[in-house]
């Protein structure tokens, strides 16, 4: 590790994810956004998370390779403002389409927050610390987006528009990390140290997207899914949201021991726990017990899944490619989201006779665990 305060880096590491974090501050409220616009299809009610991948897409793809123009720190800096500014605009009018919109281009943080967060970590820390730093990593995005959905489900209860108040954490996020942040200037490449990918990176790209295309979900669907007694309740959404998210800090924390247990296989136990966790939810949308125990599997699945393939991709290529190979990670994981929704809210209505929530949860439970089948075989297969 290069000689920095490893608290600020840490502190750094936090605020970016916090920015990632973001994301998912409407989630608890989806069906309340979804009663109040009757007219709007469901399938652009649920873009309303997925809809930053759009700009997310392009611009991670674009800071890969700005590292060699501008600084990581003076992106970050600036995808922190953009995620309070879009956050607010929704205020200015009551519109969907300005709210989808404003979420759209807070996709522009989201892809450099993303992209960059791996970067950084590659950058200052080695060996060991840097598994450590990738699980603090996994842990941050997992803080991030538990207070995010819970404090914007709590907001929510008084009116779904209350929960935009949320998007302070941009402001706070550039603040952190101007203080914190070290600035190291533009990435250089050496005759021996070319912007390079290669075949491990793309595969892995490709289960990325496969795995957030089935675990996305969890958080576009958990809000519309909950019956009986608990239909319609914010606070159980935005708890049920926190539990999937606070247990990415779990795993974070744990990352460094449950990868000496599981070793390679680790990416394809973290997909058979999304697997497990959706086949409860269609399985028992009424029964909160259950619902957590789904939440806590689901959430396991991301907490330990973008580490361990963030980790696998900055081992297998030159320090200055860092960046490009976290965008196109960043890539996949946002195509994956961003197809979801309308890809399999058309299978379940064609499998199953109409769209419903359960129908979603049975498809991806199924998917995902052929996803982690093939996962298996690869990693079986592999040598490093």
């Amino acid at each position: 590790m290069k000689p920095y305060s490893k608290i600020r880096l840490y502190l750094s590491i936090a605020a970016i994810s916090f920015i990632q974090g973001l994301q998912f501050g409407v989630s608890p409220v989806l069906g309340d956004i979804q009663a109040h616009y009757p007219n709007v299809n469901v399938s652009l009610i649920q873009m309303l998370i997925t809809a930053p991948g759009l700009f997310s897409l392009v611009v991670a793809l674009i800071s890969g390779w700005l590292v060699l123009r501008i600084t990581k720190k003076q992106m970050l800096v600036f995808a922190g403002l953009m995620a309070g500014l879009t956050g607010f605009l929704p205020f200015l009018h009551d519109s969907f389409m300005l709210l989808l919109v404003s979420r759209t281009v807070y996709g522009i943080s989201l892809g450099i927050a993303t992209t960059m967060n791996v970067a950084v970590v590659a950058e200052f820390f080695e060996g060991e610390a840097r598994v450590k730093a990738m699980g603090f990593q996994a842990a941050s995005v997992g803080a991030g987006m538990v207070v995010t959905t819970v404090c914007a489900g709590i907001l929510g209860r008084g009116g779904f528009r209350n929960s935009y108040f949320i998007n302070v954490i941009g402001f706070i996020c550039m603040i952190l990390l101007i203080v914190c942040l070290p600035e190291t200037g533009v990435a250089k490449e050496t005759k021996t140290e070319k912007i390079r990918l290669n075949g491990k990176v793309f595969l892995m790209d490709l289960f990325a997207l496969l795995e957030f295309f089935f675990l996305i979900t969890y958080t576009t669907n958990i809000a519309m899914h909950l019956s009986g007694a608990l239909a319609g309740n914010t606070s159980v959404s935005g708890t049920l949201s926190g539990i999937f998210s606070g247990v990415q800090i779990v795993a974070g924390i744990l990352l460094g021991v449950i990868t000496a247990k599981l070793k390679k296989y680790t990416p394809a136990a973290a997909m058979l726990s999304f697997a497990a966790g959706a086949a409860l939810l269609a399985l028992f949308p009424d029964n909160i017990v259950m619902l957590t125990i789904s939440s806590i599997l689901c959430g396991m699945s991301q907490g330990v899944f973008i580490p361990t393939a963030a980790t696998y991709l900055s081992n297998h290529v030159a320090p200055v490619a860092t960046a490009l190979a976290s965008a196109t990670l960043t890539v996949a994981m946002n195509t994956g989201q961003l197809l979801s929704p309308v890809i399999l809210n058309t299978a379940a209505a064609r499998i199953f006779g109409q769209t419903t929530t359960t129908g979603v949860y049975t498809i991806s439970a199924i998917g995902m665990t052929i996803c982690a089948a093939a996962m298996f075989l690869w990693r079986r297969s592999a040598k490093d």
